[in-house]
C-alpha cells in the first residue's frame, strides 16, 4: 500500500550493506548481566531491524571471544593454583566461550558468527589480519620502536604483565578503583612510570622497572583529523553526545595537575621545565601546567617525580602500543629484527570484527575478500555497539588506525579497494546495579546473565534493558529478585516492562485466534483493512524507523506500548466471541489481524522468540518481517481461504516466567 499521508517527511536512509559488532568479552569468564544487558541485546535488535529493513544477506553481525591477553593468562593461573579449574590455558578458554555463546544462546543474541581470536579457524584469519595490519602501518612508516620502562617482580624474578601489577590510576578525575599497569578499569591510558603506588599482584612487593622495547602506533599524529571528525559527528543526530564529548577529552594539550602544597617547590623547578602554560584555577586544590607536546609533558613528569612533587596527568594522545612480550597473544611480525613479541590485546580486539567478517564468509563458501564490500565501500556502514568505558579505543585508536590504513601515495596489495570507513559508534552509557557500577574485578559483583533466567524469561529481560534509555543516561538494574531493599508489595520493574507483552499483546493475538476458530472455521478474514488501520499502522511504522535510525530503543518501545494498547483497545470494543453482527466481527477480525502483523514486524526485532512463534502460527515464511511490504495485510503472503494453525486453549506466545505464578 502506498504511503500517502508521509509522503511530505524524509524516511530516514539506510545503507546497502551493514556490518554490526558487539563487542569482545573477555575469555576468562562467563558474561554476566551487563554484557548482554548493556550492550549485547542493543547489537542484535539493530542487526535484526536491519535483517528485516534492507535484507538479510546485507547484514553480517559478529561477535566473539576475545581470548588473549594478561587478564586470561592471570584469570587461569589464579583458578589452576587454587584448584578451581584442571586444563590448559585454550581448554579453559574454550570452556569459557562455549558457556559465552550459549548464554546467547540463551538470549536470542543472534551474531551470524560468535568466533573467538584464539581459537579454531577464527584463530588463524584473525593472526593473518593482525600480520596484515600491523606490517602495512609498518611499510606507511606509521610506527615507532619505543622503549619503555616495564614492572619487573624482583622477588618472583619475572616481568609483570598487564594485570599482575596494581596501583592507583594517574588521570586526573578518574575514579577508578583498579589501575593496572598502563591502563585502568575506566579504559584511560598512560605510561606504566605515572602509576601511582605499584603493587605486585604475585608477591605483593612494590616492582622495579626494567626497560623493554615494543612497537607503538603514532596516534598522536592524527589528532588535526580525529578533531576533524569529531566536527562530523557533532552534525549527526544520530550519534550520542557521549561519543564526541569524551574523545574530544583526549584532544587537548597534555597538562599536568599538580596539588597546591607542592607549589612552592614548583615555582622553585619551573624554568628547569620544558616551555609550559600556568593555569590558575582558584577553587581547586591543585593547579595546571599546560604543554605544547607529550614529550615536554613526560620530561616535565620526570622532573617532578625526581623532585617528590605529586602531581596527576591529564587525558591526552599517547603513543598506542601495538605488542607485548607476553607468551599468550597473537604473533607479531618480524619488523627489523625484533622477534618474539606478541601483539596487545586492545589493538588485535580492534580489527578482530574484520578478521571474523571474513571468518564468516568463508563458512559460507563466499570470497574472503568480499569484507572489503562490507568495511570499505560507501554503500556500507559498519555499527559499533560499546559501553562507554571503551570509547577511547573504539572512538579513538580505532579510527586512527583507520586513517593510518588510508595514507599511501602508491596503491599496493596491502591496500584494501577502497578506504575502510570510519564506523559508527553506539555507546551506551553505563547499567548499574541496584545504583552501583558493577564489574567482575569490583567490589559490587553483577549477576550472571543466565542466573538471571532463573527469575524472568529472556524476553521480560530484553524489553526492559531496550527500555532503559541507556543511550542517554546511566541507569540502575533493579531486579527485584537481587534487591534486599525490596518490600514483598513493591512491584519488580522487569516483569512491569513485560506486560505490555505477557498480557495486553498476548490477548490481542489469543483473542484473534480463539474468535476465528469459533466463528470462522480458522480460516484467517481476507477483507482488507479499513483505511483508518492503515493511517495508523503508517504513523507507528514511520516513527519507530525513525528512531530506529537514532539508536533510540527506549522511544521504540514507547511507540510499540502506544500502537498494541490502542490495538487492545479497538479490540476490546469490537471483537467478542458472542458478537451477533458476523459480517462487521469478520472486518473487526481483518483490522485486529492488521494491527496484529503490524506490531509484529516491530517487534521482531526485539522479541524474536515470540514473534517467531506467531509467525507459525500465522503459517506465513519469513518474508512477513521484510518491511519491502510492510504495509501490506496478512493475505498479501497468504492469499485468500487461508487457514491458521489450531491454536491450544491457553496457549502463550509471550508469557511470564514461571517463578512469578503464585503456587
Amino acid at each position: 500500500m502506498a504511503d500517502k499521508k508521509n509522503k511530505e517527511i524524509p524516511r530516514p536512509q539506510f545503507p546497502k550493506r551493514a556490518v554490526i559488532t558487539g563487542g569482545m568479552p573477555y575469555g576468562n569468564k562467563e558474561l554476566h548481566f551487563g554484557h548482554v544487558g548493556g550492550m549485547f541485546v542493543f547489537a542484535d535488535t539493530f542487526a535484526r531491524f536491519l535483517r528485516d529493513r534492507i535484507g538479510k544477506e546485507n547484514v553480517i553481525f559478529v561477535g566473539g571471544t576475545d581470548c588473549y591477553g594478561s587478564p586470561i593468562a592471570e584469570g587461569w593461573r589464579v583458578k589452576v593454583n587454587k584448584g578451581e579449574f584442571e586444563g590448559s590455558l585454550e581448554e579453559f578458554v574454550q570452556r569459557n566461550h562455549d558457556r559465552q555463546q550459549a548464554t546467547l544462546d540463551a538470549y536470542a543474541i543472534s551474531p551470524d558468527l560468535f568466533a573467538a581470536s584464539g581459537l579454531g579457524r577464527s584463530k588463524e584469519i584473525h593472526a593473518e589480519v593482525s600480520d596484515w595490519f600491523i606490517s602495512s602501518l609498518y611499510k606507511k612508516g606509521q610506527l615507532d620502536r619505543i622503549t619503555t620502562m616495564q614492572f619487573f617482580d624482583e622477588k618472583a624474578g619475572v616481568f609483570l604483565n598487564g594485570r599482575q601489577v596494581i596501583g592507583k590510576c594517574p588521570v586526573e578525575g578518574c575514579t577508578s578503583e583498579k589501575g593496572y599497569a598502563d591502563e585502568c578499569d575506566l579504559g584511560h591510558q598512560y605510561m606504566p612510570e605515572n602509576l601511582i603506588n605499584p603493587v605486585s599482584t604475585l608477591t605483593g612487593e612494590k616492582p622495579t622497572m626494567k626497560p623493554v622495547t615494543n612497537w607503538y602506533f603514532r596516534l598522536r599524529d592524527y589528532e588535526k583529523l580525529l578533531q576533524e571528525w569529531v566536527e562530523e559527528m557533532k552534525k549527526d543526530k544520530s550519534i550520542r553526545p557521549v561519543v564526541w564529548k569524551t574523545i574530544s577529552e583526549f584532544l587537548k594539550p597534555p597538562v599536568i595537575y599538580v596539588k597546591r602544597e607542592f607549589e612552592e617547590k614548583y615555582n622553585e623547578l619551573k624554568n628547569t621545565l620544558p616551555e609550559h602554560k600556568y593555569i590558575e584555577e582558584k577553587k581547586k586544590p591543585s593547579f595546571t601546567i599546560e604543554f605544547n607536546n607529550l614529550p615536554d609533558c613526560d620530561k616535565a613528569c620526570a622532573v617532578l617525580t625526581e623532585n617528590g612533587i605529586r602531581y596527576r596527568t591529564g587525558k591526552t594522545l599517547v603513543p598506542f602500543r601495538l605488542t607485548g612480550n607476553i607468551e599468550w597473544g597473537v604473533p607479531a611480525p618480524v619488523m627489523e629484527g625484533a622477534d618474539g613479541l606478541t601483539v596487545w590485546v586492545w589493538p588485535e580486539s580492534l580489527w578482530a570484527p574484520i578478521s571474523f567478517t571474513q571468518t564468516y564468509l568463508e563458512q559460507c563458501g563466499r570470497n574472503r575478500d568480499e569484507w572489503k564490500d562490507y568495511w570499505c565501500s560507501k554503500e556500507s556502514k559498519v555499527y559499533q555497539f560499546i559501553g562507554q568505558d571503551n570509547i577511547y579505543f573504539y572512538g579513538i585508536a580505532e579510527p586512527a588506525m583507520w586513517m593510518a590504513q588510508q595514507e599511501s601515495t602508491e596503491k599496493t596489495a596491502d591496500v584494501p579497494d577502497g578506504e575502510l570507513q570510519m564506523p559508527i559508534i553506539v555507546a551506551n552509557h553505563h547499567i548499574l546495579f541496584l545504583d552501583k557500577k558493577a564489574s567482575s574485578s569490583g567490589d559490587v559483583k553483577p549477576p550472571m546473565a543466565d542466573d538471571l533466567l532463573n527469575y524472568y524469561t529472556p524476553e521480560q529481560l530484553r524489553m526492559h534493558w531496550l527500555g532503559l534509555g541507556l543511550g542517554q543516561r546511566s541507569v540502575s538494574f533493579m531486579p527485584k529478585p537481587y534487591n534486599p531493599l525490596a518490600k514483598p508489595e513493591d512491584s519488580d520493574p522487569v516483569v512491569k516492562d513485560g506486560l505490555l507483552l505477557s498480557n495486553v499483546f498476548n490477548r490481542m493475538i489469543r483473542t484473534a485466534f480463539y474468535t476465528v476458530q469459533k466463528e470462522f472455521d480458522g480460516i484467517m478474514p481476507s477483507a482488507a483493512p479499513e483505511e483508518k488501520f492503515v493511517q495508523e499502522a503508517e504513523k507507528a511504522v514511520f516513527e519507530y524507523e525513525r528512531h530506529m535510525s537514532k539508536f533510540a530503543f527506549h522511544q521504540c518501545t514507547y511507540v510499540l506500548d502506544s500502537y498494541i494498547r490502542n490495538g487492545s483497545k479497538y479490540m476490546s470494543k469490537n471483537v467478542t466471541l458472542d458478537a451477533e453482527d458476523k459480517e462487521k466481527l469478520y472486518q473487526a477480525l481483518a483490522n485486529l489481524f492488521y494491527i496484529i502483523r503490524i506490531a509484529g514486524v516491530l517487534l521482531h526485532p526485539m522479541a524474536p522468540f515470540g514473534t517467531e512463534k506467531l509467525r507459525e502460527y500465522l503459517q506465513v515464511d519469513e518474508s512477513i518481517w521484510s518491511w519491502d511490504n510492510i504495509f501490506e495485510p496478512l493475505t498479501y503472503f497468504t492469499g485468500k481461504n487461508h487457514k491458521l494453525k489450531f491454536l491450544p486453549p491457553r496457549t502463550d506466545f509471550f508469557t511470564r516466567h514461571e517463578s512469578q505464578f503464585e503456587t
